[in-house]
């Protein structure tokens, strides 16, 4: 009898256990803070951008973050969508609510201070509040562990991947914006967002160091590839070689891997000849 009594006391409680999310995250650096806090049982699908953590990529891919489809979001049955204020067309999200999936967005600035607001946009929607805390002071202990104090180096970063030319980051990019949250300076200027290479504008820019997506420099064949590119080898960086190879959504995600990608590159310049 008491045994019974015990089960008719259990039953209520579990069936008032809420049951748990179906989220698709829309961003990589979404999907790293997901990971993060230890949310990722209630991933059901996730970007083309999200390859971070590895096991992400085993996730079922939705479309890249530029050029969504409402078809396929709702083809994963989603409770819950984290978006990216990136995640375009906006129509696509509209549609998602109109099917009673909650979307909910997550704020994207060229900032060190956005990752703070993310962690705690990210936390609330996953019921993960207090590893939200911990997550938080982390990151916070490991920006202000980061070098204040300028350094006089110019910095070019090559965005390049398969199928494109190679563009040099201008201002209002979140390659300048790394750059200068590590103390340096951005070899471009005079000009916003991503430009083609010109053999002229890569001479003027007399760069220290070239950094480039490490994906992008395997998509032109290594280093030795990279010094012809335009203009290059008349450079500081080209005549010494300088290059950093790096991830490109750990620097440039404003997630919670920045810091230590924009730690990475403060060091490798003040390596620099």
């Amino acid at each position: 009898m008491k045994k019974w009594l015990a089960l008719l006391v259990a039953l209520p409680v579990a069936a008032l256990a809420a049951p748990q999310e179906k989220i698709v995250a829309l961003g990589g650096d979404v999907t790293e803070i997901v990971y993060a806090l230890g949310a990722q049982s209630s991933l059901v699908a996730r970007d083309s951008t999200s390859q971070w953590p590895p096991e992400a990529a085993k996730l079922p891919d939705v479309g890249y973050l530029r050029q969504l489809n409402a078809e396929g979001i709702l083809a994963m049955r989603p409770t819950q969508v984290l978006a990216s204020q990136q995640a375009q067309p906006s129509l696509v999200l509209k549609q998602l609510e109109q099917n009673k999936v909650q979307v909910i967005s997550v704020p994207s600035r060229n900032s060190l201070s956005v990752i703070d607001e993310k962690v705690q946009v990210i936390a609330k929607a996953t019921h993960r509040e207090a590893e939200g805390e911990t997550l938080r002071n982390s990151v916070r202990q490991a920006i202000a562990a980061l070098p204040t104090t300028p350094l006089d180096k110019k910095v070019l970063f090559i965005l390049n991947h398969g199928g494109m030319n190679a563009m040099a980051a201008g201002q209002q990019t979140a390659a300048d914006a790394a750059i200068r949250a590590a103390g340096l300076t951005n070899a471009m200027q005079g000009f916003a967002r991503y430009q083609p290479l010109s053999q002229e504008g890569v001479i003027a820019s007399q760069a220290d160091l070239v950094v480039i997506p490490a994906d992008g420099l395997a998509a032109i064949g290594g280093e030795a590839n990279l010094w012809k590119l335009p203009g290059l080898a008349q450079t500081p960086a080209g005549k010494h070689k300088q290059v950093l190879a790096i991830d490109d959504m750990a620097l440039l995600g404003f997630s919670v891997r920045t810091p230590q990608a924009i730690q990475q590159l403060r060091t490798k310049a003040e390596s620099l000849p």
